[in-house]
């Protein structure tokens, strides 16, 4: 799979069905030596406090990506996931 087929591409949480976001919005960490992407760094939605500020990223380890589709990716983060600031 090429990252390019990555974008454009709805997350959605397998446990309550809720969507992140566009993958074309998040930043992918990816391991330098393997070129194996490690994580997406999702920016969570803005609000009015986080506009002005620095923006809060949840953090989706490649591990709890569960299926890549034509039009979502979808991943396990349990019912109470929360953005790292």
């Amino acid at each position: 799979m090429f990252l390019t087929e990555l974008a454009g591409k709805m997350v959605v949480n397998l446990q309550d069905g809720e969507v992140l976001g566009d993958v074309g919005d998040a930043d992918l960490l990816i391991d330098e030596t393997t070129g194996e992407i490690l994580s997406i760094l999702m920016p969570v939605k803005s609000t009015l406090f986080n506009r002005w500020f620095d923006r809060s990223y949840l953090t989706i380890e490649w591990s709890a990506v569960r299926k890549v589709g034509k039009e979502v990716i979808v991943v396990d983060l349990g019912q109470d996931h929360s953005p790292l600031w």
